[in-house]
């Protein structure tokens, strides 16, 4: 009786494993970029009136087209570029988050962040009767200023994933309330502009908006993922991480802080869209799968969602919703079973 022994894994082998996990990566983020491609046209397509593909590559490339001029080139465009951008950033950021600190409910929406952009922002609409560009820096220095609290009382005893996440749930419970007493105070007006900053919203979208949110996902966007290595590392725990050559605390604060920015910036721009920085990086995580950094492919997935949000809530159930209602439909449910799951495995948040 023989006895045959399968013969060792070679270096060839190896390299060929590796080339087919890259190639599959390749076309999952084709495919999502793809889908981005076709919703985000579909958005500049449809609407009261319906515009043919040609209509709309002619607006884009600056030529005059009746009717599609305004509706496409003034209207559609922006929303859905921006709807584009702030998808991408809420995205990265949240995954960020979540990579860093090895926990999925470590999204800048549920630790408080967006939460002091959004309680900002309706104090200066409703309280010091505020508008336009300074509401926007009002949201934007109140989202760095709640993530600097929530990191410095979470870490001033030594890291700690967990506390941070308590500590800003209690935050983010706190801002919440902050808000819904300024609302009570507002008008009839006021009231109506406040309600863009607490359901996450691409109404009125303009390029001035637009803008600033697309510079800060230049400039940070490129930031995070050039630091997907390390924060890979990181997930193995400081310590390992360290012995990696992985200066921890340094790249602990940059992501924190790129991501922070990103996060104020997107609120800034639309109000707190719900769930996406929570939702986009588990949805990239199971599409991907262990195939390297999740990172980009939550950029990816974060977009798409937004734009498919908005559509669906514009088009596709009978009234016209803000987009953060129609994630905040999707998310919520995720949410209570994240959390009925950790609980019955015997986990902590």
């Amino acid at each position: 009786m023989t006895s045959s022994v399968s013969a060792p894994f070679t270096a060839a082998d190896v390299a060929a494993g590796r080339s087919r996990r890259h190639r599959r990566r390749r076309s999952i983020l084709g495919i999502l970029a793809a889908l981005i491609v076709a919703i985000f046209g579909l958005s500049l397509m449809v609407g009261q009136s319906f515009y043919p593909p040609g209509d709309v590559l002619a607006v884009i490339f600056g030529q005059p087209v009746d009717g599609a001029s305004f509706a496409v080139g003034r209207l559609r465009l922006p929303r859905a570029t921006l709807g584009l951008i702030v998808g991408m950033s809420f995205g990265l950021a949240g995954v960020s988050f979540q990579t860093l600190l090895r926990n999925p409910l470590a999204s800048p929406d549920i630790i408080g962040i967006t939460a002091g952009s959004s309680a900002a922002a309706a104090f200066a609409i409703v309280i010091l009767g505020l508008g336009g560009i300074a509401v926007s820096a009002f949201a934007i220095v109140a989202g760095l200023g709640v993530a600097v609290l929530v990191y410095a009382l979470a870490f001033s005893r030594g890291g700690a994933g967990t506390r941070l996440i308590l500590i800003g749930i209690g935050l983010a419970a706190m801002l919440q309330a902050v808000t819904q007493y300024v609302l009570s105070q507002a008008g009839q007006w006021d009231l109506q502009e406040a309600l863009r900053w607490i359901t996450g919203s691409l109404n009125g979208a303009t390029w001035q908006e637009t803008v600033p949110a697309l510079i800060a996902l230049v400039v940070l966007g490129p930031l995070l993922l050039s630091r997907s290595r390390d924060v890979a590392a990181m997930q193995l725990g400081d310590d390992t991480a360290a012995a990696l050559g992985v200066r921890v605390e340094r790249t602990r604060l940059l992501i924190i802080v790129a991501a922070v920015c990103l996060i104020a910036f997107a609120t800034a721009a639309t109000g707190p869209i719900a769930f996406v920085a929570f939702l986009s990086g588990p949805i990239a995580a199971r599409i991907v799968g262990p195939l390297g950094s999740p990172l980009l492919p939550a950029a990816l997935v974060g977009g798409l969602l937004v734009l498919t949000a908005d559509l669906v809530g514009q088009y596709m159930l009978g009234m016209r919703y803000p987009v953060g209602i129609v994630t905040g439909v999707l998310g919520a449910p995720y949410l209570v079973y994240l959390i009925v799951r950790t609980n019955r495995v015997g986990g902590s948040l």
